[in-house]
């Protein structure tokens, strides 16, 4: 195997050959300027077909229906490639609909479809209200579209709007109806939908580590460019204190990600003792990492646009794409209050066990 991708460091064969394989892509296709082009939509058709030139839209699947049969140790590590870029694709959203297609045993055409990327499918992360899921993420470009439905798991394909209403993070959001073209209905899909969201809050934790990760970049570059009173700013304690505790932040919202992805693909011992300082749940160990890597994206985002000055306020200037997506990104499964009180409810029930 050739050498891993900058930043692979610690990870495994596996880890390290993904970050490498999806890095590239990105770097030779989707710099930050790809994103800017995209708006106000979201999305770049021409990144969707070079991922699909790499597989990537099946890479949630089992290799019987055409994946890499690869867990979510893998998984976060491609999600974070997509935060770094801020790519301009629903692929997170992507992988955990083909996933939940293959588990209800969906029809072998609409799998094959949404696995070479042909079909773009994505998950309703909140539950219908009065026959329409709202402002589903990658809803005005998919084909597929899955969501619960009072306690049902309703699975709908149809020609998908083409537009977004206008968002913060310029994202390719929808509404969509839960009974335009019903190709399957589970009748007790709650626990299916639960488990989608958790896995979905998981990789959009990794990618706001990857947002966090490129403003940290961003922030250094400009400090070690930017000349004031005829001297790089990046030599002022106070611009220097702004950025110093960054990697910190970031490293441990990353590994947060990758423990709770190891507890998913079958790790730990399910269990949630907060007196022990014990927590191997899988559910709660992802709503965690959501909520820390949410927190941190804003925070390092914040920070580098600062070190830019009235530069970083600027449409001229990158960071303000990174700033608006790490804020709405995680808005879509809603209020971030209510998030918090749901996971200081879980972690202060009794002992959960898998």
């Amino acid at each position: 195997m050739s050498s891993a991708a900058p930043g692979t460091a610690g990870l495994t064969e596996s880890q390290a050959a993904i970050a490498e394989v999806v890095r590239a892509v990105f770097t030779n296709e989707a710099p930050l300027s790809a994103a800017r082009d995209a708006e106000p939509l979201g999305f770049d058709t021409a990144l969707w077909g070079h991922m699909r030139g790499i597989g990537a839209p099946a890479l949630g699947l089992s290799e019987s229906a055409g994946g890499l049969g690869i867990g979510f140790a893998e998984l976060v590590v491609m999600a974070e490639e997509v935060g770094r870029a801020i790519a301009s694709i629903p692929l997170l959203e992507h992988v955990i609909a083909s996933r939940v297609l293959e588990r209800v045993g969906a029809d072998a055409d609409l799998v094959a479809a949404v696995a070479d990327g042909s079909l773009i499918a994505t998950i309703a992360v909140r539950p219908a209200v009065d026959g329409t899921w709202r402002l589903v993420p990658g809803g005005a470009v998919a084909d597929v579209v899955i969501g619960l439905d009072g306690d049902a798991l309703v699975v709908t394909r149809a020609t998908p709007p083409g537009e977004a209403p206008a968002n913060h993070a310029c994202a390719p959001l929808a509404h969509r109806s839960t009974s335009d073209g019903v190709v399957l209905t589970v009748a007790d899909g709650r626990a299916l939908a639960e488990d989608a969201l958790v896995e979905w809050q998981l990789l959009v934790a990794s990618a706001l580590v990857g947002i966090s990760a490129t403003a940290l970049d961003l922030g250094v570059a400009y400090a070690t460019e930017r000349v004031q009173f005829g001297a790089l700013i990046g030599t002022f304690q106070a611009v220097q204190h702004t950025l110093a505790d960054l990697p910190g932040h970031i490293d441990g919202a990353r590994l947060l990600v990758h423990e709770a992805a190891w507890v998913l693909d079958g790790g730990g011992d399910g269990r949630v003792d907060i007196d022990d300082d014990h927590v191997q749940h899988g559910p709660t160990l992802a709503a965690m990492a959501f909520a820390f890597a949410t927190d941190v994206a804003s925070m390092a985002t914040a920070r580098s646009l600062h070190v830019h000055g009235g530069y970083g306020f600027s449409e001229e200037y990158d960071i303000q794409l990174l700033y608006r997506r790490a804020r709405g990104w995680p808005l879509v499964a809603g209020d971030l209050g209510g998030h918090y009180q749901r996971l200081a409810d879980a972690l202060l029930d009794a002992e959960v066990v898998r």
